[in-house]
């Protein structure tokens, strides 16, 4: 991600997770004292990208972990994520929870940029005019 990139380039500690592996940390930290969690590197690091968010729902455990990140980090630290996924349709991608949904939306839009892209991915246009040639 090249916004990751200028910002390693700035000087800016940047932390790169795919939404797996960051679920797979959160889980393992679950029973980290406030004070030592907030001592990882996905939520001490000034950017933390989080890149395909959405392929499978959470559960309910799940997104409370994912809470528990967005609320650390709202405030302290920047986020970027990457997803499928339209805003309206995070309920369902939070286990169905909807004031879940709502409380950790209010945390990540709140002076947000949102970049919605539209059209054929990259790489299957790439692949497409290969096939062309």
């Amino acid at each position: 991600m090249g916004l990751g990139v200028r910002a390693i380039q700035l000087g800016f500690s940047v932390q790169y997770f795919r939404f797996d592996e960051l679920l797979t940390a959160l889980k393992v930290d679950a029973h980290l004292r406030p004070e030592r969690l907030k001592k990882r590197k996905y939520m001490s690091s000034a950017l933390l990208l989080v890149d395909e968010m959405g392929y499978d729902p959470m559960t309910r455990e799940e997104a409370s972990l994912f809470f528990r990140l967005v609320s650390y980090r709202y405030g302290r630290g920047a986020m970027i994520i990457t997803t499928n996924k339209s805003i309206r349709d995070w309920t369902e991608l939070l286990a169905g929870d909807e004031v879940l949904a709502t409380a950790i939306l209010d945390r990540l839009l709140h002076r947000a940029h949102v970049l919605n892209i539209k059209g054929r991915s990259y790489r299957l246009r790439d692949l497409e005019d290969a096939f062309k040639t």
